[in-house]
């Protein structure tokens, strides 16, 4: 705390600047098109992968990128979700019910949340904005992953010192979570379980970071890098701890320099509140804030 009463470090970012999407296989488009567009409410992006292979589906500033596969991936842990109208989303969610029947679709309503399966098996937990979440309005604000017992703080040190990105360390109900910091409105959570935690599948996350390099060389010096995709990519699996070398959990890092081209491109959002019954001239579009 400094002599003036603020605290600056409150501020600090660290060098992972963004988190831009979340990626998971899925075997079929209109079942998906039916649980993220018509159920969730979200974007199919107009420009980007709109035929049957991919589908990119646009949340605020973020987004799913979801290949059609035979297998579908899913995440182990919790992907959050901030949207501006839980009541709304309720409806959508009961009113798609009838066409997922047969699936892993589940929804339930909770202390200020909606908790959703989608058709999969993957876990979503919605929030209305909120000041945890910064000025977020529409997007994913976190990812949580269920980690073994013994790695939050081995996880934590190397986001410290290998991707330099601040993190805390607390406990929850006696269990250890690490909280990465992400930008100003997102972070990474890794929350230890004593449960048997599924076989990695391959999902992925996005990020962009300021510093490219300086990770880079401690990964490939460790045989981490898994993937030199461009001048301006790069992807390592591996989380391991900065001293021992101990591989501690496996999740895909897609890791984006600032100079990506991707960089801040315009990610289309509509308003789902939006019907012909009550129709708004004008209103089609969702004006999100990072």
């Amino acid at each position: 705390m400094s002599e003036n009463g603020f605290d600056r470090t409150a501020q600090d970012v660290g060098n992972i600047l963004s988190m831009e999407h979340v990626n998971v296989t899925i075997p079929d488009q209109q079942i998906a098109q039916t649980f993220y567009a018509a159920g969730l409410g979200l974007t199919r992006d107009p420009y980007m992968m709109v035929g049957p292979d991919n589908m990119w589906i646009n949340v605020g500033q973020q987004q799913f990128h979801l290949p059609t596969r035979e297998k579908p991936m899913v995440l182990r842990g919790t992907i959050g979700l901030v949207m501006p109208d839980l009541e709304a989303l309720k409806q959508r969610l009961v009113a798609v019910m009838p066409r997922l029947d047969g699936t892993k679709f589940a929804c339930q309503a909770e202390n200020g949340h909606v908790d959703v399966t989608c058709p999969w098996g993957n876990h979503f937990r919605v929030h209305a904005p909120g000041p945890q979440f910064g000025v977020m309005t529409l997007g994913i604000p976190y990812v949580e992953f269920l980690v073994p017992q013994g790695t939050a703080s081995g996880i934590g040190q190397f986001y410290k010192e290998v991707m330099q990105a601040p993190y805390t360390l607390t406990q929850d109900m006696n269990v250890a979570v690490t909280k990465v910091k992400v930008g100003p409105t997102q972070c990474l959570i890794f929350r230890e379980t004593s449960e048997e935690i599924p076989e990695y599948d391959g999902h992925h996350v996005a990020v962009y970071v300021a510093n490219f390099s300086g990770p880079h060389a401690w990964l490939k010096k460790h045989s981490l890098v898994t993937q030199e995709s461009s001048a301006y990519q790069y992807r390592f699996v591996d989380i391991a701890h900065p001293e021992t070398g101990r591989k501690l959990f496996a999740i895909e890092h897609e890791v984006r320099s600032f100079t990506h081209p991707m960089l801040g491109r315009e990610i289309l959002n509509r308003n789902p509140l939006q019907n012909m019954g009550g129709y708004a001239r004008g209103r089609d579009a969702f004006v999100t804030v990072a």
